[in-house]
């Protein structure tokens, strides 16, 4: 629990009367009470995996940038050139400290009339939009408090959002974004999402909110919790800030190179760290490692050599794999560790579990 959740009420979702009626269990994230499950961490999981499920992550930060230099002012702060994305595109990008570590990751949207949307992680969402104001003022604005997000995953999603929402969203390709018109109202929709499968992010006013829920239930969407969130974002090996990626790490180490535009030579928070950073050899990279027996491995486990006792390093993400149905986790080992085959140790509560360095993602979808 952050000392955010210790010192103030936790923020409540407007939905919430709605995830109570589907029997959700809350848990307290980033000062927000947030659905941790329904049903079942599982049995929401492999809905998600074999079908259609729907999270609402209102808690994730929103914020708008407006102006003719706006693509300019968000390049200045972001690690990613925003300014070659074209209108209808959205991009994963990071904000980074002077040494290079990551202060957060974030996605930028780029939408018609010099319109930017930009999505912060609930943790960071007030030092981003601090950030935000610093070199936009009055151009930023945060929009949170006035509208939910909703995340529709899974191999049926886009059948279900070109159904529920508009016939348009099927033809649209991954990252593509567009405002589009339900029932009267305008929805933002972006081919994107945090689980490794088809679907897309729908942010739409508050009073509206609770029909589109209800629509997408209605249409078939099981109601997925963090939980389910986390181990389909593991399975697919994305980073979680806080965990994965923070200040004292950077993006090269991280697998999140792509995610760096140097050659523009525009000046932004932490480019000449970065640049150095690339040119240097690596000593470390973010690994994945695969349990070969039986055990569940958790964020901050031990990792060893076979038969060692002193650690490598710590797990910075764990958890039981529902799909693979095997332990799985992230570390940063030296490089010559962190090649694939290579086989180690986790230390769960004092018996030595052999895990085997495997390539990213864990889970891949069945060849058809």
């Amino acid at each position: 629990m952050t000392d955010q959740e210790h010192s103030s009420p936790l923020v409540h979702l407007a939905l919430r009367d709605r995830h109570m009626a589907q029997g959700a269990r809350f848990a307290p994230f980033a000062g927000w009470e947030m659905p941790l499950q329904y049903e079942g961490i599982v049995a929401e999981h492999l809905a998600v995996r074999e079908r259609v499920g729907v999270f609402d992550v209102s808690h994730l930060a929103r914020a708008w940038v407006e102006g003719p230099d706006a693509d300019e002012l968000l390049r200045s702060v972001t690690t990613f050139d925003v300014t070659t994305l074209p209108v209808g595109q959205a991009h994963y990008s990071l904000y980074c400290n002077e040494t290079g570590g990551i202060e957060d990751d974030v996605f930028i949207y780029h939408l018609p009339g010099e319109r930017w949307l930009v999505i912060h992680n609930a943790a960071n969402a007030d030092r981003d939009f601090e950030r935000l104001r610093a070199v936009a003022g009055n151009a930023a604005s945060e929009v949170t408090p006035e509208t939910v997000m909703l995340a529709i995953q899974g191999p049926e999603a886009i059948g279900l959002l070109g159904t529920v929402v508009s016939a348009e969203i099927p033809s649209m390709q991954p990252r593509e974004c567009a405002e589009l018109d339900w029932r009267g109202t305008s929805v933002l929709f972006a081919r994107t999402g945090y689980t490794g499968e088809d679907g897309g992010e729908c942010i739409v006013d508050a009073e509206h909110a609770g029909a589109l829920w209800d629509a997408l239930i209605d249409g078939g969407a099981t109601p997925a919790g963090l939980g389910a969130r986390d181990t389909l974002r593991l399975e697919a090996a994305l980073p979680l800030h806080g965990s994965d990626i923070d200040a004292t790490t950077h993006p090269y180490e991280a697998g999140l190179g792509f995610a760096v535009s140097l050659d523009d030579g525009a000046p932004f928070t932490g480019r000449e760290a970065l640049a150095a950073l690339k040119a240097q050899p690596r000593t470390r990279r973010l690994a994945h490692l695969a349990a070969r027996a039986r055990g569940v491995i958790r964020a901050g486990f031990a990792v060893r050599e076979p038969g060692g006792t002193e650690p490598i390093c710590c797990l910075t993400s764990g958890a039981y794999s529902p799909s693979l149905r095997l332990g799985i986790g992230m570390a940063y080992l030296p490089v010559e560790q962190a090649t694939r085959g290579t086989m180690l140790e986790v230390d769960v509560r004092g018996r030595a579990l052999p895990v085997e360095v495997v390539r990213r993602p864990f889970y891949r979808k069945p060849e058809d």
